[in-house]
């Protein structure tokens, strides 16, 4: 499955050699900055699956410019850098990074650290996905317990039950049963 890419670095030759890499093998670059201040606005506008981030662009820099991504639009960042040295690595970790790259850009390697983040993300998605449905589940669960005088396992049951008659996810049904129990609990006007 192509993987949609923003590339971001201040060398537009670096920038043409990773395009092609990427294309070549059936990715689509979805956008190229030049400098650290397009690559918010570039993320926020092509909602990209991946950020390929030079570490060291004009503006803020590409630390600052992951750092900003992860609390405002968070997506995966590969870096790409000339710099090797441990504490770059380190502050890039720090600053989310998914991957990092060392300058001048191997095919391989870039391909490699490009699907290895954006199958990670996936990952990480999923699991946030589970955690929050077994979050409402066990409100859900909570709920009922108190509002029906079920056991636990009986409201589990019960939402399982719900679920597979509606053919709809637990998630949804869990938040079915919050939704009505706030609409319960507001005063009536």
């Amino acid at each position: 499955m192509p993987v949609r890419v923003v590339v971001a670095d201040d060398e537009p030759l670096i920038r043409m050699g990773v395009r092609c890499i990427l294309e070549d093998a059936g990715h689509v670059v979805v956008a190229e900055c030049g400098s650290s201040d397009e690559v918010v606005d570039a993320v926020r506008r092509h909602a990209p699956d991946v950020v390929l981030l030079d570490i060291r662009m004009p503006g803020q820099g590409g630390l600052e410019v992951a750092r900003q991504l992860a609390a405002e639009h968070p997506v995966p960042i590969v870096f790409l850098t000339a710099y090797g040295d441990r504490t770059l690595v380190l502050e890039a970790a720090q600053a989310g990074g998914y991957g990092y790259i060392l300058k001048p850009v191997n095919e391989r390697q870039l391909l490699a650290a490009l699907e290895l983040a954006a199958a990670r993300w996936q990952d990480v998605q999923g699991l946030k996905d589970a955690l929050e449905t077994r979050k409402l589940v066990e409100r859900a669960k909570g709920i009922l317990m108190q509002r029906l005088g079920l056991s636990e396992e009986d409201a589990y049951e019960l939402l399982r039950r719900r679920s597979r008659n509606s053919r709809r996810p637990l998630r949804d049904v869990a938040r079915d049963v919050l939704t009505a129990n706030e609409a319960f609990r507001q005063p009536r006007r």
